[in-house]
């Protein structure tokens, strides 16, 4: 089987060092195999994402070194494909909607129960749910709702869903895992797989989609998303997608120790543009 991967940013702002070092990873490991390296457009948050962004990014990966096949991936331009797995997934008794907002779940966890301390349980998806719209069926859900997936539903309609794994490939945690159904009930919970619109897929939903579609076999990323990893996992045997191998990658860091982000406002590569340096000198100052 050829090797694939693939980097897939949002145009919601310029690429930083934390990004080029990414899309570098998963360049040089396509490389080295003999593979393929994709980019894909993650566009679906539209009121941030702007064409002049994407354009950049282009600009800066071309830059870089990086190249890739066209057409490019527009996650935007799936939404059909989104709405039929959300559809099948409904058809499972696995979805429902829901209308609390961060505020609301804030509010629900810190409730006392009981007599029992306040307490906040997270997991990779923030605050864990507590279930508030769980007895809603699909045919109740409004635009500007959220679609969660029942994660106990999920895990039993699964059977034995200790038995699926998935390879990671390092440098953390290299070798075989396996999901754990008592942690994806109570240490995931009951993901967002949608938001405001059927057709609209939030991060996890669309992921493992358009890695199926694209014949993805090595997802490189970094090491702050290996947490999401048994939610994918746990998505595509549901949806009877292909399971692929993760390569989670160090985070890049200031001298601060602050991870560079967009939140962050990490410096962009264009800015090592426009001061004059060269592509290999950016390439020395994340290590590479």
């Amino acid at each position: 089987m050829r090797y694939v991967t693939r980097f897939a940013p949002s145009p919601t702002g310029p690429l930083h060092l934390g990004h080029a070092f990414s899309a570098l990873t998963a360049f040089r490991r396509a490389q080295e195999r003999n593979g393929k390296f994709l980019l894909r457009i993650e566009d679906g948050d539209t009121s941030r994402c702007r064409p002049e962004w994407e354009a950049l990014i282009y600009a800066d990966l071309r830059w870089l070194g990086i190249t890739w096949p066209e057409p490019v991936l527009h996650i935007t331009a799936r939404e059909d494909i989104y709405a039929s797995a959300l559809q099948r997934l409904d058809e499972m008794g696995l979805i429902y909607p829901c209308s609390c907002t961060r505020r609301d779940i804030q509010n629900a966890m810190s409730a006392p129960q009981e007599g029992a301390p306040l307490h906040q349980d997270f997991g990779p998806d923030g605050i864990i749910y507590p279930g508030t719209c769980r007895t809603r069926s699909i045919e109740s859900f409004k635009p500007g709702e959220a679609i969660r997936l029942d994660m106990a539903k999920a895990v039993d309609f699964l059977g034995d869903v200790n038995r699926l794994s998935w390879q990671e490939t390092g440098p953390y945690e290299t070798g075989t895992h396996h999901l754990d159904a008592a942690h994806l009930i109570h240490g995931v919970g009951d993901i967002v797989l949608a938001r405001k619109e059927i057709g609209t897929a939030a991060y996890h939903l669309s992921v493992v989609l358009d890695d199926a579609a694209q014949g993805v076999t090595e997802a490189v990323r970094g090491a702050d998303l290996m947490e999401a990893t048994q939610i994918h996992r746990l998505l595509q045997a549901l949806l009877d997608l292909p399971e692929i191998a993760y390569h989670h990658h160090r985070l890049n860091r200031d001298e601060n120790g602050k991870r560079l982000a967009k939140r962050a406002d990490a410096k962009a590569i264009a800015k090592f543009r426009e001061e004059g340096l060269s592509p290999d000198e950016v390439k020395a100052l994340i290590g590479l």
